[in-house]
């Protein structure tokens, strides 16, 4: 048998996702040279694979629109007598695809780009903090303990740091309640290991952070969804699906919720808590973006004191996200089991990392940057917020200071057919739908990094794409086209840019 040419994988790959239900009927596959460019390919190989799925009818195409899978998609003879699935291989996979597509994203910076979808702070904000100098601390300190493992609940003195920051948020706790982790994502996935089951019912904000979303996936739970309000999760819902569903874990996220960048109300977080402990809930609290918000802002953990709570922190987001420190606090038995997960998967965390947070915090440099970091954050806040409205456009809450505004466009049902125009200006933002459950649902929201919302090219572009479109329309229930130039990326769902 010949050996396939690059074209021949490249088709082969792709029609193995449709027949695997990877790909399902109406998706939209990437563009062209967004293709090429993910998986390294020449822009021939990658039009010839595409003609060759569609000549035998895998997948349509839609001149100004892009390629995408057939309503009717029957397997070819050589698809019959080639199996390209396993029957051993994992179907939580499959249905992880859609969020590892979209954290892949994340990682594509194309030059000149206006790119409100990424979820870290521009870089100026963060860049007083000169790593650099305090690896020469470290060093001069003695290099001797880089050479070993770490403890498998994290350095001693880093913990001790994080136990006086729980502290700052009247959250009482002893070391032996604190772990650390690679970040706020990897917290999550040793909770998830620890508690969630496959087929497993589990309570999460929609619209909620969709990373989470993808490793409940991957571990087979079925997602229950929790409708965030503008003060925090509806709690009526909530109640009624503790009642009727009867889970285990509920994940929330108290303070600056990602996407909507909203903060739940003390009232709604002491809610919270006591159906916690009356129907013996573990509640999941995300607190990622702890340093860009208040203390004394309400948090479920402060009201519960670790109880039926596990508190899950980051310094990615404050920090760098390439120095991946994180955590977990709660009971001492729950942190001593995820302890030992975690030095199951990882044998230990990352000595050099922690032992870098560990001279950050001690010598002040920490408390200073992030006093500066919240300053910043609320101006960038408020100048968000009119720019947004001088645009016409309407935000879903006005939070003092948050990483995240959460917005729409009055009376345009569907943010599709505006992420693709300004997508083709050099603006990325986050669509709405990115962050439910069912992401093929049309949704009017985008997530806008409040950071870049001043940028000229995203306000230009927003208001030449309004203009295009008859400028905003508040007629409710109507669905307006927005017109658009030639796509260059016309895969506008797979925008979002996350990660911690």
């Amino acid at each position: 048998m010949r050996a396939k040419t690059a074209a021949e994988k490249v088709a082969h790959d792709i029609e193995t996702q449709i027949l695997a239900g990877t790909l399902k009927a109406g998706d939209k596959l990437p563009s062209l040279r967004e293709y090429a460019r993910l998986y390294s390919h020449s822009l021939n190989t990658v039009v010839a694979a595409f003609e060759s799925l569609a000549q035998r009818g895998f997948v349509r195409a839609d001149r100004g629109r892009g390629f995408f899978v057939r309503i009717e998609t029957e397997p070819t003879d050589e698809a019959i007598d080639e199996p390209v699935v396993e029957h051993d291989e994992p179907r939580a996979y499959h249905r992880a695809l859609d969020t590892i597509w979209l954290m892949r994203q994340q990682l594509l910076q194309a030059p000149g780009e206006s790119n409100l979808a990424i979820a870290v702070p521009p870089p100026l904000w963060l860049a007083d903090m000169r790593l650099d100098k305090f690896h020469r601390q470290i060093t001069r300190a003695g290099i001797g303990g880089l050479f070993r493992y770490g403890s498998r609940y994290g350095n001693q003195n880093l913990r001790a740091h994080i136990n006086r920051k729980l502290a700052g948020y009247r959250i009482a706790a002893s070391e032996r309640q604190i772990m650390t982790t690679h970040g706020g994502n990897h917290g999550l996935d040793l909770i998830i290991r620890r508690y969630v089951s496959p087929g497993d019912p589990v309570l999460v904000e929609e619209p909620g952070y969709y990373p989470l979303f993808g490793k409940l996936e991957l571990q087979g739970a079925r997602m229950i969804g929790i409708p965030r309000l503008v003060d925090g999760p509806d709690i009526d819902v909530l109640e009624q699906q503790i009642r009727s569903e009867r889970p285990r874990v509920f994940f929330v996220q108290s303070v600056g919720q990602n996407p909507t960048g909203s903060d739940m109300s003390p009232e709604k977080a002491a809610r919270i808590a006591q159906l916690a402990a009356t129907h013996n809930l573990l509640v999941v609290e995300d607190d990622a973006v702890a340093d860009f918000k208040r203390n004394s802002a309400p948090r479920i953990s402060a009201i519960d004191q670790l109880r039926n709570t596990l508190y899950v922190g980051s310094f990615s987001k404050s920090l760098s996200p390439t120095l991946r420190g994180g955590f977990i606090a709660g009971s001492a038995n729950r942190i001593e089991e995820l302890a030992d997960i975690k030095m199951l998967l990882h044998v230990s965390g990352s000595e050099y990392s922690e032992r870098i947070l560990d001279v950050i915090l001690t010598e002040g440099h920490f408390l200073r940057h992030v006093a500066k970091l919240q300053k910043r954050v609320r101006e960038t806040t408020a100048k968000a917020i009119r720019i947004l409205r001088d645009l016409g456009l309407e935000p879903f809450c006005e939070p003092e200071q948050s990483l995240y505004l959460w917005a729409r466009v009055p009376g345009l049902d569907d943010i599709g057919e505006l992420t693709m125009s300004l997508m083709a200006r050099g603006v990325v933002i986050a669509p709405g739908n990115n962050f439910m459950l069912n992401r093929r649902q049309a949704s009017p929201w985008m997530r806008l990094n409040v950071g870049y919302i001043e940028d000229p090219l995203f306000i230009d572009s927003m208001r030449e794409c309004l203009r295009e479109a008859g400028g905003p329309d508040s007629t409710p229930g109507r669905t307006r086209r927005v017109a658009r130039r030639p796509v260059r990326n016309p895969n506008a769902p797979h925008g979002s840019r996350g990660g911690r």
